[in-house]
């Protein structure tokens, strides 16, 4: 027993570390440094001897850490910041948005059906690069939930990939192997069974997974974050302004929609709806309206309201401009506040922390008075707006009380253009091999934030500690696994319940195999394991060596019940706020939905 503790150690370890993160009780960050911290421990405290006599270094149970995947995923979510910074990819689902806004489900289907499609001969990861922005710009357009969209962006696009050589580099190190060995592999020999394994997937990628996610906290934390609050602000209308001009339609102006214009103050008298139709707007009309948070920020990025001269009436102490540095956030004015009962444009508040009014929340009717006349009550929430160091400065303030997790920058959507020209030029140097895709997603995150694009905050915020800490841990937990013998064991395991029975059994047990050891070691580490055992065991019992080969390709890619299976299922992790359970629940069926496809169909398409 005392050969094999290491063994037995890390087999516990690694058990009990996937059962914690399937139980969703525990912060994935506390599980993965608890796993990490007694994978040290043991090998630490305990040297493990590997082939040369050497102790297994410490150095590599933390190379997780320095990952170039790790790397280049926590890069990519900076990038992905960076346009949603700028709002770069705006015009792009509007556009979708004209064509499809009758049937936003059917729309991101067919997305999704072009992406697994073009996995197939683009390597997975560049794809989902290109669609979780596009794919989060709809849903945000749509109102979708997210959480229903993101994983089947990754499952579909990791199907799609085991359908030809090059959909996916697991496929390539596979074929390599297996050359070595004698079997020679074809650019399309793995499509047949690939095609059929990947439709069968697709169905329920599409259709089913959907519907797994409706359940009732993930609906209630949709709802929570969808919901806008309306806010009564005013809008000076500028010369350059693009309502300037537009008529009265039925008594209303539709081409504020969203906003919803609740008075038109024009020569100091106050105009109600419903309008005349012959009403036009003008330069200087003073627009009071009610709208959302995201309204009144769309306003200020496209340039409808003028810093210079914001809707509160006051002038600002200092210069100020729409940019990743200028945030809305909201304060409350608390009861006995010194600013109770003043109006907007006297209150001080705008002199005193260098900021502007642009909204009030309150939850009595509020009279069609010029906003800047409108008086504060305690517990009225203002929509505010000013540079980081401004609104930092109005903490521990007793009189208004900032909601400092509110704060969010105005997109600079003078830099959509840029954002889009470095995130583009990654995807193409990626996709081109020019240059290595870690390196092309670090010098991309670093322009993002030398040029303005987002600033450190927003890029450290985009940081996901969840991940880093996850991957950091299971690459120790997986070469742990490895150095201990533990795959191997498993391996052979596996083999030896075939018992050297039908050739169609053990091609089953071994695409069991796989797809388990898959989703705890990378897949490249699985398929190094499996290619030789599975050409082995076709020798052995007369079978073609082709098919075990291919089902060792197919297993292999089945990385789908866990975040750590596949590099694009941690790149949708933050988008889609999935939990390391959500996995489990939504890719062990898929999983066991393939073996099943495969176990019927293998005997009839290879003749086994």
């Amino acid at each position: 027993m005392i050969e094999h503790f290491h063994l037995v150690a890390t087999m516990a370890i690694i058990v009990g570390t996937i059962g914690l993160y399937s139980l969703d009780r525990f912060p994935i960050e506390a599980v993965s440094l608890a796993a990490l911290g007694m994978l040290l421990v043991l090998f630490g405290a305990f040297p493990f001897t590997v082939e040369g006599g050497r102790p297994l270094p410490i150095e590599d149970m933390l190379a997780g850490f320095s990952s170039p995947a790790l790397v280049t995923v926590l890069a990519l979510l900076i990038v992905g910041q960076g346009l949603f910074a700028t709002d770069a990819l705006e015009g792009v689902t509007n556009r979708i948005g004209q064509f499809y806004g009758a049937n936003p489900r059917l729309l991101i289907i067919m997305i999704l059906a072009t992406c697994g499609m073009t996995s197939a001969f683009l390597n997975n990861t560049p794809v989902v690069v290109i669609f979780i922005p596009v794919l989060a710009s709809l849903a945000a357009r749509f109102r979708l939930p997210p959480y229903q969209i993101f994983m089947p962006l990754s499952f579909i696009t990791i199907l799609g990939g085991m359908t030809t050589m090059i959909g996916s580099s697991t496929n390539l190190i596979a074929a390599g192997i297996a050359s070595r060995e004698g079997v020679n592999l074809g650019f399309f020999d793995i499509t047949g069974m690939g095609a059929i394994l990947a439709g069968a997937g697709a169905v329920y990628v599409l259709f089913v997974m959907p519907r797994i996610f409706t359940r009732e906290r993930s609906q209630k934390r949709f709802e929570q974050e969808s919901a806008g609050t309306q806010f009564l602000g005013e809008v000076v209308l500028l010369g350059e302004s693009r309502y300037v001009g537009e008529r009265a339609r039925s008594g209303f102006f539709p081409v504020l929609t969203p906003m919803s214009l609740h008075a038109l103050v024009r020569d100091e008298k106050v105009l109600l709806p419903p309008y005349d139709d012959g009403l036009t707007l003008q330069p200087g009309d003073r627009l009071q309206m009610t709208g959302t948070r995201k309204g009144f920020m769309d306003l200020l990025a496209k340039g409808e309201i003028s810093l210079a001269a914001p809707p509160d009436g006051t002038l600002p102490t200092s210069e100020r401009r729409v940019g990743a540095h200028y945030h809305l956030a909201e304060a409350v004015i608390t009861p006995g506040s010194l600013f109770e009962g003043r109006t907007v444009r006297f209150s001080g508040i705008q002199q005193r922390f260098n900021i502007a009014i642009f909204g009030v929340r309150r939850k009595s009717r509020m009279a069609r008075t010029p906003f800047s006349q409108l008086r504060f009550e305690a517990g009225d929430t203002l929509l505010i707006g000013g540079r980081e160091d401004d609104l930092r400065a109005m903490r521990g303030n007793h009189d208004i009380l900032l909601l400092e997790h509110s704060a969010e920058s105005v997109p600079p959507r003078d830099k959509a253009l840029l954002a889009s020209g470095i995130f583009a030029a990654i995807v193409i140097l990626s996709a081109t091999g020019i240059t290595p895709m870690v390196v092309n997603a670090v010098t991309g995150a670093l322009l993002m934030i030398l040029f303005g694009c987002l600033t450190l905050q927003q890029a450290a915020r985009a940081f996901d500690r969840q991940i880093y800490l996850l991957v950091g841990a299971s690459i120790a937990m997986a070469t742990a696994l490895q150095a201990t013998g533990g795959a191997q064991l498993i391996a052979e395991g596996i083999v030896a319940l075939g018992g050297g029975s039908s050739a169609w059994l053990m091609i089953v047990m071994l695409f069991v195999g796989v797809s388990i050891l898959t989703n705890v070691l990378s897949n490249n580490a699985a398929v190094a394991l499996f290619i030789p055992i599975g050409l082995s065991m076709a020798r052995q019992i007369g079978a073609p060596p082709e098919a075990f080969a291919a089902a060792v390709i197919y297993a292999a890619n089945c990385s789908f019940a866990t975040p750590i299976g596949y590099q694009t299922n941690l790149m949708v992790m933050g988008p889609g706020h999935y939990s390391f359970g959500d996995f489990i629940r939504a890719g062990v069926p898929l999983i066991v939905l393939l073996t099943v496809v495969f176990a019927l169909t293998a005997p009839w398409y290879y003749g086994l």
